[in-house]
């Protein structure tokens, strides 16, 4: 496995197992799969209800808790430096841990400042090893980067062949924040797996086309977090660091990029307001 350093000297994998849509029943299984198969991190959320599941795996799976990496994430309902603080320990008796090793704001709503003080006083108190953010444009994240006393560590964002978040990317270099990958497959819009380009460059290096779009990403500098519920495919989705594209390669999966989201945008009213009237009942 490689690692990536955070601001703090956090190491952190380069490449996790993410259990977004990972119902709570199979959670524990899936999660103890991953971890059999050479997994070091685990990404979760207080929205995913399925933190029980993940820590049932993480104390039963026999592998060192130090040897993991857990991530969670604060919903919206939960947002406010009180509610944010109570749900962090809320999280961590659902983990079965003393500690989390990165927290991250799930989406820029409410009041996210309050929530951001609480996240720093966890960080203080050891109950966290890093904090970050995950869907927070260039805008917000400059703004909250600007304004806080600890910078997030991480921000975690649609990111895959079709959206490469470049520009994005060079934002996060600047503020010292390591980008991180949602849907590192667009979980499967557009045919992805059927791309040309990454079933042809997967036949030269004897990869299929998922190995070969997380090559694309880790190569980018990108962090990434896949999901199945398939072992073989966790197995497949993690080797992928005995090949190395070339720049011919990497310039033809370059070109690839629309630059536009598959699945949503903050910039747009209608979303915004659907994304806080689903958090109003979904409450975590």
């Amino acid at each position: 496995m490689e690692y990536v350093t955070l601001s703090n000297g956090v190491q952190m994998p380069r490449l996790g197992y993410g259990v977004y849509q990972v119902s709570p029943d199979e959670a524990e299984r899936c999660v103890r799969d991953a971890i059999a198969v050479g997994y070091r991190a685990i990404d979760t959320a207080q929205s995913y209800y399925n933190e029980e599941g993940v820590g049932a795996a993480i104390a039963g799976c026999g592998v060192p808790r130090g040897d993991l990496f857990v991530t969670t994430k604060i919903w919206i309902s939960n947002a406010g430096e009180a509610k944010t603080a109570a749900s962090i320990d809320a999280s961590l008796r659902k983990l079965r841990s003393d500690y989390i090793d990165l927290l991250l704001i799930h989406q820029p709503f409410g009041d996210y400042y309050g929530a951001w003080r609480a996240m720093e006083q966890a960080l203080k108190a050891g109950k966290v090893r890093a904090i970050g953010v995950s869907n927070f444009y260039p805008d917000r994240l400059i703004d909250l980067c600007r304004n806080v006393e600890v910078v997030p560590m991480v921000n975690q964002v649609e990111t895959h062949l079709f959206h490469q978040q470049r520009a994005a990317h060079a934002i996060m270099d600047k503020y010292g924040v390591r980008h991180e990958s949602w849907g590192p497959f667009a979980e499967g819009r557009k045919d992805f797996f059927k791309t040309p380009a990454l079933i042809e460059i997967g036949q030269a290096h004897g990869k299929s086309p998922a190995q070969v779009a997380l090559r694309f990403l880790i190569q980018s500098d990108v962090i990434v977090i896949p999901k199945s519920t398939h072992r073989e495919r966790m197995e497949q989705n993690l080797n992928v660091f005995d090949f190395t594209l070339s720049e011919v390669e990497m310039e033809r999966l370059r070109a690839l990029d629309e630059k536009e989201s598959l699945f949503f945008s903050h910039y747009d009213p209608a979303t915004v307001e659907f994304i806080l009237d689903y958090a109003k009942g979904k409450q975590v």
